[in-house]
């Protein structure tokens, strides 16, 4: 009854999208955007029109093993869900817990699927099923102020910031505090995630604002009001400016003629948080309805075609639900069977088994 309590909206009613469907949708297709943009994420656009025809990249490119590459921003994305859940453990044995440093001690698991040395100030958080997924070790050219914020074994906060970055390494990463907590508390712990490796409100407020939008989504809402009603939470915090004139841009453009390549280079490449947020909101109100066309406009432009797909696909994703997209995208891209586990473990929350304790050990 509890975990029920918590998805009930200010009406009282259970959020309408809060199902396998959606949550696992949302998880999903942010690893197929992620996997759709990795190939052309550092081209230009007239070099992917030259490699992959007019249309630009359409379709997952599989690699040796029969699945499409994802990269960081999907490995990070499940570190995120094993940190909020392993919250959630804690919580549950010891009446007491602090997310936000459970999901550093997630992020700090997977910098050393990167190759980098444990720390030995943190010996005991080196646990859980995560690790032992082979598939998470590989290095996709992840993102430097993630590597380095998290290699000087700091916990950056929004009171004291590690950094000045405003990169989208901390928006990439997020979806799951969307889906895990109501809309009421998704935007300040989706921020104080980001706020752990980057410091400049446009780096943790843009991962704020998705959580927002993803929640409320979950709890019933349309994308348009979703996006309407996160500009104004996102107005209350300080230095929002950027995010919210970047998010207030993207719907003028979505409801615009222009053609999305063009629309989007207006927004930006995508590098920094607020304009891969304002990518992924443009192309997810564009094409609401057809998740495949969603994607390809939000990987085929210039900059970091991976962030921006993933985010899309998380957007999108939850809005339309696993069933609506293309079943061999789902079959074909990496981690199908991890992604889809953590999916359904924040539908269901803390469970008192022992399996759930050896998936999610609360220390």
């Amino acid at each position: 009854m509890r975990r029920l309590e918590v998805f009930q909206d200010k009406k009282g009613e259970a959020g309408m999208k809060r199902n396998r469907e959606s949550f696992r949708g949302c998880l999903m297709g942010g690893a197929i955007g992620d996997a759709l943009g990795w190939p052309v994420e550092f081209m230009k656009y007239s070099d992917i029109i030259r490699r992959y025809g007019p249309d630009g990249i359409q379709d997952l490119q599989l690699q040796f093993h029969g699945r499409a590459e994802i990269t960081d921003d999907t490995q990070m994305t499940l570190f995120t869900a094993e940190g909020i859940l392993r919250a959630e453990t804690r919580g549950n044995q010891k009446g007491i817990c602090h997310p936000p440093s459970v999901v550093f001690f997630a992020y700090q698991r997977w910098l050393s699927t990167q190759g980098y040395s444990r720390s030995s100030d943190y010996e005991w958080i080196y646990d859980g099923w995560l690790l032992g997924v082979k598939d998470l070790h590989a290095v996709r050219a992840p993102g430097s102020t993630c590597l380095s914020a998290l290699n000087s074994k700091k916990q950056g906060t929004i009171k004291e910031p590690i950094n000045d970055s405003k990169g989208c390494g901390g928006v990439m990463r997020v979806a799951p505090a969307g889906l895990f907590y109501p809309k009421e508390n998704a935007f300040n712990m989706a921020a104080e995630f980001a706020a752990l490796t980057h410091g400049h409100p446009s780096g943790y407020l843009p991962a704020g604002a998705l959580a927002c939008i993803i929640a409320s989504i979950i709890a019933g809402q349309d994308i348009k009001t979703a996006v309407k009603d996160t500009i104004g939470e996102l107005e209350a915090h300080a230095g929002h400016d950027q995010c919210a004139g970047s998010l207030n841009q993207a719907v003028e453009l979505a409801n615009g003629g222009l053609p999305p390549v063009e629309a989007i280079t207006r927004l930006g490449e995508g590098w920094v948080g607020e304009e891969a947020l304002a990518i992924a909101v443009y192309c997810a109100l564009k094409y609401q309805d057809n998740f495949k066309k969603a994607l390809a406009a939000s990987v085929n432009h210039n900059g970091d075609s991976d962030s921006t797909g993933a985010i899309t696909g998380n957007i999108l994703g939850a809005y339309l639900g696993l069933s609506r997209i293309p079943l061999n995208w789902t079959e074909n891209v990496e981690l199908t069977e991890v992604t889809l586990q953590i999916a359904d473990d924040l539908l269901t929350g803390y469970q008192d088994t022992r399996e759930w304790r050896e998936r999610y050990p609360g220390y």
